[in-house]
């Protein structure tokens, strides 16, 4: 687990403020349609506001490595995202791909089909696969195992996978597969996985109290596009 994790896990989730709120968010874009503008903009904000990371897909990643260079703010790609269907060897060469092009954080997706089918060993197998391309580059894996689409026990045994396989995180949700983060996923899953693994929430946290909840509960970061109206104490709009 990365030291950024730890450090995070053992802060008071009551001093989660607008005033420090900022350093638990991944500022996301993740819609396939982005512009490059658009990558630029959350680039900008990312900066100005003081966010996590800025979280793209692979495409744009030399295009935010560059313009967060000497900032603080860390680069994060999505990998086999936001299906999870692909081979395991595939999503091992986007993330070796991303890491080379700039990324420090990878943020992949599992087989959900496999968590559903209770099949521990192959999850094992997927996510062992990209968190060796991810480690070898000295990144952080970040393990997305799509909350709405599995039972507490399916969840459970893929947090357990998650963490055999080496992941630094696990993750709510894509955002895009139907709901989102719940106080309730994020409970089990720092259940689950301990005080040494990250947990990240994400999709729906759209304000201020929705990530406070989630850092009462167990989150060490927080995804979202949401981020500006979070630090502001406002209500997002966004769906991620």
């Amino acid at each position: 687990m990365s030291n950024d994790a730890a450090t995070a896990a053992n802060a008071s989730a009551a001093n989660a403020s607008a005033a420090n709120i900022a350093s638990y968010i991944d500022h996301t874009l993740l819609k396939p349609e982005a512009s490059e503008a658009e990558v630029r903009q959350v680039c900008a904000e990312a900066v100005e506001y003081g966010f996590k990371s800025v979280c793209v897909n692979p495409i744009w990643v030399k295009t935010v490595s560059k313009a967060l260079k000497g900032s603080g703010v860390l680069t994060c790609a999505v990998v086999g995202f936001p299906l999870g269907a692909t081979p395991s060897d595939v999503k091992a060469f986007e993330a070796r791909g991303a890491v080379l092009d700039g990324a420090e954080e990878i943020d992949m997706v599992i087989d959900i089909a496999a968590a559903r089918a209770d099949d521990k060993g192959t999850l094992v197998d997927d996510i062992t696969a990209v968190a060796e391309a991810v480690h070898a580059g000295e990144a952080i894996l970040k393990v997305i195992i799509e909350t709405a689409l599995l039972s507490d026990a399916q969840k459970v045994l893929a947090c357990e996978a998650a963490v055999e396989a080496g992941a630094d995180f696990v993750k709510t949700s894509t955002g895009f597969n139907g709901g989102g983060a719940t106080v309730e996923d994020v409970a089990l899953m720092r259940k689950t996985v301990g005080p040494d693994v990250g947990v990240k929430a994400s999709g729906g946290v759209r304000s201020l109290a929705d990530a406070q909840a989630m850092i009462a509960a167990g989150a060490t970061r927080i995804g979202a596009s949401s981020g500006i109206a979070i630090v502001k104490g406002e209500q997002g709009s966004s769906a991620y």
